[in-house]
């Protein structure tokens, strides 16, 4: 098997056949009708999800187009400059 046909755990990797074997004992402990209800309330969970994140990537973008760039620095010769030419009479 290859290794994208795996979901991996910390513990191993799931395959086909305990992939399976999970959807029956799901089958088995909810039963038949509800399981069209549980894969919708699973899908609607995952779309708001996904909703949510796309929302607060697109507020973190918004916030930093929105903050003023950053100032530049002034270095120690900059500021005996600035101190040089106030102290000089005019």
């Amino acid at each position: 098997m290859s290794e994208t046909s795996h979901i991996v755990f910390g513990f191993g990797a799931i395959g086909g056949w305990e992939l399976l074997l999970i959807f029956f004992i799901v089958l088995l402990v909810f039963g038949a009708k509800r399981l069209p209800e549980i894969a919708r309330s699973l899908g609607k969970a995952t779309n708001e999800f996904k909703r949510a994140k796309n929302d607060l990537a697109n507020m973190a973008e918004e916030v930093n187009r929105d903050e003023p760039a950053p100032l530049p620095r002034s270095t120690p010769k900059d500021t005996a400059k600035s101190t040089e030419n106030s102290n000089t009479p005019s």
